[in-house]
């Protein structure tokens, strides 16, 4: 009885303290007695207040031009309470509103909500900014045949034009449609640059809220065509017009052709040119950004292999139909994912449908340069950092002067020449796959079945570090599997891709807090990039251009590193030391080199040598499984020893699958998964994961560039592919003799083979003209002696003052 008793105190008394202890101001830390960190809600070891203090927001995401109206979930306010910091309200369920701000910059903002006026901001969240253009449909409105919007006024293009949207978005029966104007201010690259959206005018006021507009566009008044760039709203008609931060749906940004000025539209050619010439006087003024970006790829296949350093163009996608606005011609387009060090500025590349980089010098749809990253960059909030206003002021507008609305595509190409990939260095490639096999980045192919938490990849040079976690295949298997991935670079923040409990699909924490990507397949975070477009494939990208790629193939985790040059030779751990050299690919963390590669238990302990030490652990332990068998357990576990060696058991009923499954190279490992694994399945998707990794490093393989080749003065080319043995065919006008090599063909040291071609004139023209000329000079020369000898026969007089007199001359 009295230990019952005891039990009953202790209870009550942890009770009481665990009640006392609060998250207010405490969120992501643990306490005494209970935690505020997101892994307390699966350990169920959450402080009571969590959820009121340590707030998630329904929907977390919404446009960087704001107005979205999302609830502040489970926390409760009183009906009086004025929710501030940005505008909000309560509503009839006592339930928190907030409205998105406009903002300058993209990725989880930190989110601070008070309750009493500002007296205190006590509640804390985050909330997802999004790039407009990354945005979904569904949550802005659309310009129907936004072409025609951004040609308005200019030949041939002219009438009503319409816009529509969800009326969910606007929560309000009628409506008004305004215009906002965006522009930059003050010196480029000093402290007095700023960026600046503004409300101009109302295009119709107390419109019912019926989800679409049309209208007869007419040249803007009192000054407000000189406003190039902007975006609609559709808003509540009970606000006050231009007021900022309230429920609303907006237009992409765009190129505000139909609200320009009278004289646009008489002559759009004339307008645009003046301007183009007005943008090529400033170009000349500003500094030079182009040698800082990075190389393009040589080709579509690297383009895409490249997931480290390059991402989709999103208005430019082979998966989605190829619709290249700004690049006719081509068939995909990406982007470099990280802006220039210096300047803020980004890279461009595309292709055509044979895979060959497309080029400004032979087409008005080739790869341009860019200013400002479209995507913006850290730290955002000043130009040229604002995603997608800073690029269209500096590279899209200039674009529609140039090229779109008048013929003036020198200009613009003179200042985005396109680079091409003679300096561009395919990165390197490693991957562990099934249960679990690895190729390493130098080639070396091996497997490690241990079970544990392991260092991949660690570079002290770089600041990168990469762990993977195994366990086994089932209860009964001497096998594991890879079931979890942690990584971060420098001061990133830590993300983490493993298994689901179900292993239907794959979940990506950050910094222990799992990420939804329900609303938005691309994440702006701290130090590194997420894309994940569906819960079977998340691609993790950081500042050095490492990528890594998660892949779920039936249950199994496939998990690729990429790497650029600059890890050459920095790297150590399962995925190898990357240099170039398979001999001294597998080095144990204490510098001992593995002899035998053939031995399987020597192998073993090389993989054990990796188990990730406590203090340097990146996962999350948010359930008494992970807290037992990893966070406070070895983490290289000694007692779980697998089966080494593929059984030769011609009975297995699994032997004749594994037969025809497994074939080719690579085939040890998938017969290692059928009759060790003891699932076809898993076999299999190893098989599809090796042949995946082979094709991938085939598609990395680097390529000669002789670069760009130019046609002559007076003549012209054939070709327009600059890679090795690719031949281009040089020719002249009518009129013109080819001087040098009428073909040219990239050779395997990068040099084009013959002389530099020009166009001349023919010999037996200037032989003619010469002639002419000489001729002219003769006569002329006679001319004149004739008339020489005319004078000398005359007498002349001169006088001269001082004599006084008349000299006669004969």
């Amino acid at each position: 009885a009295c230990s019952h008793f005891l039990s009953w105190l202790l209870l009550l008394l942890t009770s009481f303290f665990c009640t006392g202890q609060t998250c207010e101001r405490n969120c992501g830390k643990t306490l005494d007695l209970c935690s505020c960190q997101p892994t307390c809600k699966s350990l169920k070891n959450c402080c009571t207040d969590y959820r009121e203090y340590c707030v998630a927001t329904s929907p977390y995401s919404g446009s960087s031009f704001g107005g979205t109206d999302f609830i502040v979930l489970d926390a409760t306010f009183n009906k009086s309470s004025n929710i501030t910091n940005t505008v909000g309200y309560v509503d009839e369920s006592s339930r928190g509103h907030c409205i998105s701000p406009l903002l300058y910059e993209t990725g989880w903002i930190p989110l601070h909500i008070s309750s009493d006026n500002g007296t205190t901001f006590n509640r804390v969240g985050a909330w997802l900014s999004v790039h407009t253009g990354k945005l979904d449909s569904k949550f802005k409105a659309i310009l129907v045949n936004s072409t025609k919007w951004q040609y308005y006024g200019t030949p041939n293009v002219g009438g009503t034009l319409e816009m529509t949207w969800n009326t969910s978005l606007v929560r309000a029966e009628r409506v008004n449609i305004e215009l906002w104007g965006y522009r930059e201010t003050g010196e480029p690259y000093s402290v007095s640059w700023h960026g600046q959206w503004e409300y101009l005018y109302s295009l119709t006021k107390d419109q019912t809220n019926n989800g679409s507009f049309s209208f007869l566009p007419k040249p803007a008044e009192n000054g407000f065509s000189s406003w190039e760039l902007g975006a609609l709203r559709v808003s509540p008609s009970t606000y006050p017009d231009g007021m900022w931060n309230v429920q609303a749906a907006w237009t992409e940004d765009h190129a505000l052709a139909w609200h320009l000025e009278e004289r646009f539209r008489q002559d759009s050619t004339v307008w645009a040119q003046e301007k183009c010439l007005a943008w090529d006087q400033l170009e000349n003024q500003l500094p030079n950004f182009l040698s800082e970006i990075i190389d393009c790829p040589c080709t579509l296949a690297q383009a895409r292999a490249d997931t480290g350093r390059f991402h989709t163009d999103y208005g430019c996608d082979i998966e989605k139909g190829s619709v290249c606005t700004y690049h006719p011609g081509s068939v995909h387009c990406v982007r470099a994912i990280q802006a220039s060090p210096v300047y803020a500025a980004g890279q461009q590349c595309c292709y055509d449908s044979t895979g060959a980089q497309v080029l400004t010098g032979d087409s008005i749809g080739g790869s341009t340069p860019d200013r400002a990253h479209d995507w913006g960059s850290p730290p955002y909030r000043k130009p040229p950092r604002i995603p997608g206003q800073s690029h269209w002021v500096y590279d899209v507008l200039s674009f529609y002067y140039c090229c779109l609305w008048s013929d003036n595509c020198k200009y613009y190409f003179k200042h985005r020449p396109s680079s091409d990939c003679r300096r561009y260095q395919s990165p390197s490639s490693a991957v562990v796959f099934g249960d679990p096999h690895f190729i390493t980045f130098d080639g070396v192919s091996y497997s490690f079945n241990g079970k544990g938490e392991y260092t991949l990849v660690t570079s002290a040079k770089r600041g990168l570090t990469i762990q993977g976690r195994t366990e086994p295949v089932n209860a009964t298997i001497k096998a594991t599997m890879l079931t979890a991935v942690a990584m971060k670079e420098a001061s990133s923040d830590v993300i983490e891709v493993r298994l689901d409990s179900g292993h239907s699909g794959l979940q990506v924490l950050q910094n222990q807090k799992t990420l939804s990507f329900a609303e938005q397949s691309w994440m702006d975070l701290h130090g590194v990039f997420v894309f994940s477009p569906t819960s079977a494939n998340v691609t993790v990208m950081f500042p050095t251009g490492a990528g890594v790629e998660v892949r779920l193939r039936e249950g199994t985790m496939t998990t690729t590193v990429l790497l650029p040059e600059v890890f050459s030779g920095s790297t150590l751990g399962l995925l190898g030391k990357m240099n170039g050299d398979a001999s001294d690919d597998l080095v144990l963390s204490n510098g001992q080199l593995v002899q035998n590669l053939s031995n399987p238990e020597e192998l073993f302990n090389f993989g054990a040598s990796w188990a990730v030490y406590n203090k340097s652990a990146l996962f999350t332990y948010d359930s008494k499984y992970l807290l037992d068998t990893y966070y406070d357990a070895p983490r290289h576990d000694h007692t779980f020893i697998p089966v080494f060696f593929v059984p030769e058991t011609p009975d297995d009923p699994l032997d004749n699958q594994a037969s025809e499954i497994c074939s080719g190279e690579g085939s040890e490992f998938c017969r290692y998964d059928i009759l060790v694994g003891r699932s076809p399945r898993m076999g299999n998707a190893t098989r599809l994961s090796f042949q995946s990794h082979i094709s991938l490093v085939d598609d990395l393989k680097s390529v000669v560039s002789c670069g760009w080749l130019s046609p002559p003065s007076n003549g012209k080319k054939e070709g327009t592919t600059y890679l090795q043995g690719a031949k281009v065919r040089l020719s002249c006008d009518d009129g013109y003799t080819l001087k040098g090599s009428a073909e040219r063909v990239c050779q395997e040291n990068g040099q084009w083979s013959g002389e530099e071609t020009s166009c001349v004139v023919p010999r037996i023209v200037v032989g003619s003209v010469l002639g002419g000329v000489a001729l002219i000079v003769i006569i002329t020369t006679i001319v004149l002696h004739s008339r020489k000898q005319k004078r000398c026969s005359t007498v002349s007089k001169i006088y001269i003052p001082k004599m006084n007199s008349l000299i006669y001359l004969k």
